[in-house]
């Protein structure tokens, strides 16, 4: 799914996952010449690319046919019997990070926007994920630094023994959460978007109904369809959930207690970052994983790093190679029970008894009772088949027309802020201009204590891909030890790692462990996305002394072939 066919109609040189690959041909459906467009590609140079007159499908326009485009949209839907006149321009079916960012870029090109949402404003990111869990990390943070002796004394600081008010901690990540709730509500409503509140799904082309228990049910038109609905934890089966004592992330960021014995079923993102709140906060944990081996989503060579610097200095222990057959919460003065079996064989290989089991095995989509099969759409695992444009593909493989779907629910790259660029994507091309998202250049982010973060691929990706290709992959490293900045803080520990091709300078993935890995590893997207090469971005200046300069030293230790290119960008300098 992630690098399909070039939509027909369109000629263009498309890079996906490193890969170049090209097409060039017109629609053979018209018989209309192909004229020249400005084709942008998020995360992408903007190309120049031949297409189709005929823009119903592909949604693209020269430079200023924005009203042309509309006016043959109008005249598409009336042929296939859709509504003829619209209620709205776009309609987004769910109010998350996503569907926010689609509805305010929606607004600012002039569309007369609606968003449906049968929750709350914010989605699962903002009130049940990556905004309450930042502000417990916040605090775990602090307490690991306080309660680090031997760190506190090198820097010549002594203090007395740190405390935590539990329910102050849990109010501090629900105020956060509401605060940003409100932010995010107060956004749409000052630009004009309506907030329709109740439960979204498509009951024709173009036709949208929502509503409330106890409430009739309301119907709107529009001319275009976002669906953006997001994810719910997934739970296995054999789990048997009670919020308490056996609970979800959900549950788990109230922190209505801290248990003394934690077991934590699934080592990702979301395991990690609660191993580090719960041991910061008192408790021991122990990691189920079903893989061989603990972060099995990591560059391999990071994720050995990480067990040494978060796992293994701390109350954690693992099992890997198992699975959680059943778990069963504490009742009748019974801990909870977890009967663990081997991964391949399905042997029984024993029985934990703990205070209390996360449920940290991913997510799934929340797509049931969206109307789908009104429109012959059919999920695949839940998940709504999309294009390379976030376009619904429906059970014979065709674009349905004037319907999308973002984030989560579509399942290309399940991050809160991928699902808000899929949606400005989508956006772009609703406005009349086409664009595709390079989810290469997208980052992530694990908030652990150092973190952890990435772009890209992994190196096993990388030579994967470079010997079915039949190019060369080189590997540079530096370490945050050699890093001034790092040092004044007393916090060496961690390494940047880049994967590039030596003979174009083309970066094909970045990893850092370490201090505010999160906020470094922004510069090598960027250059990702704009489509620089290590060339370009070698010779530019950080300050001195930052942790920025750990990127520095990064680009500047790669080996490039004498032929390496640069970028039409940098090719030629600019004096000031």
């Amino acid at each position: 799914m992630e690098a399909m066919a070039v939509s027909r109609g369109l000629a263009s040189a498309v890079r996906f996952d490193g890969v170049a690959s090209s097409a060039s041909s017109c629609s053979s459906s018209s018989s209309s010449s192909c004229v020249p467009a400005l084709v942008s590609y998020s995360g992408l140079k903007r190309i120049n690319a031949g297409v189709s007159k005929v823009v119903r499908e592909l949604r693209v326009a020269p430079a200023g046919a924005r009203g042309g485009v509309r006016g043959l949209r109008v005249e598409a839907a009336a042929v296939n019997g859709a509504p003829q006149s619209f209620d709205y321009d776009v309609v987004i079916i769910g109010a998350g990070v996503g569907g926010h960012g689609a509805a305010l870029h929606a607004v600012e090109k002039g569309l007369k926007t609606a968003i449906v949402e049968g929750d709350v404003v914010g989605g699962t990111c903002v009130n049940r994920g990556c905004v309450p869990s930042k502000a417990l990390l916040a605090v775990s943070g602090r307490m690991r630094e306080l309660r680090d002796e031997h760190h506190l004394k090198a820097l010549g600081i002594q203090v007395a023994a740190a405390e935590y008010d539990r329910q102050a901690v849990a109010d501090h990540a629900n105020n956060l959460a509401t605060k940003i709730r409100g932010n995010l509500t107060n956004s749409m409503k000052a630009i004009g978007v309506d907030i329709l509140t109740g439960v979204g799904s498509v009951v024709a082309p173009q036709v949208v109904k929502y509503g409330r228990i106890g409430f009739a049910d309301k119907t709107i038109t529009a001319r275009d369809i976002i669906i953006a609905t997001g994810s719910v934890p997934f739970v296995p089966p054999g789990i048997e959930v009670d919020g308490k004592t056996v609970f979800t992330s959900d549950h788990a960021l109230k922190l209505e207690w801290i248990p003394e014995w934690i077991a934590i079923v699934g080592s990702g993102y979301i395991g990690l970052e609660f191993s580090d709140v719960y041991t910061a906060l008192g408790s021991e944990v122990t990691f189920i994983e079903a893989l061989d081996g603990l972060m099995p989503g990591f560059d391999p060579e990071i994720g050995k790093l990480a067990q040494r610097i978060l796992i293994n200095p701390r109350k954690i222990d693992y099992h890997v190679g198992v699975l959680a057959k059943k778990i069963t919460p504490a009742k009748n003065g019974k801990p909870v029970q977890i009967e663990l079996v081997d991964t391949k064989t399905k042997e029984v290989k024993e029985t934990l008894e703990v205070d209390a089991a996360l449920i940290a095995t991913g997510r799934s989509p929340f797509t049931k009772g969206l109307g789908l099969e009104k429109v012959n759409v059919v999920t695949q695992r839940g998940f709504v088949p999309v294009d390379e444009r976030m376009q619904v593909l429906d059970a014979e493989g065709n674009k349905v027309p004037n319907l999308f779907c973002i984030g989560d629910a579509n399942g290309k790259m399940m991050l809160a802020h991928a699902a808000s660029a899929q949606g400005i994507s989508v956006i772009e091309q609703i406005a009349g201009r086409d664009n595709v998202l390079n989810h290469n250049s997208v980052p992530a982010a694990c908030f652990t204590h150092p973190e952890i973060s990435m772009v890209g691929l992994t190196e096993p990706q990388a030579r994967a891909l470079a010997e079915k290709e039949g190019f060369k992959v080189s590997v540079a490293k530096t370490s945050f030890k050699a890093n001034t900045k790092a040092l004044a803080e007393n916090e060496g520990d961690g390494l940047a790692k880049m994967i590039y091709r030596p003979d174009t300078g083309e970066i094909l993935g970045v990893h850092i462990l370490g201090l505010h890995a999160a906020d470094l590893i922004h510069e090598a997207s960027n250059a990702i996305a704009m489509g620089n090469t290590i060339k370009d971005i070698k010779f530019a200046v950080h300050a001195h002394p930052t942790l920025s300069e750990v990127l520095d030293e990064l680009f500047k230790s790669a080996h490039l072939e004498d032929h390496a290119v640069v970028s039409e960008k940098a090719a030629e300098p600019v004096a000031v």
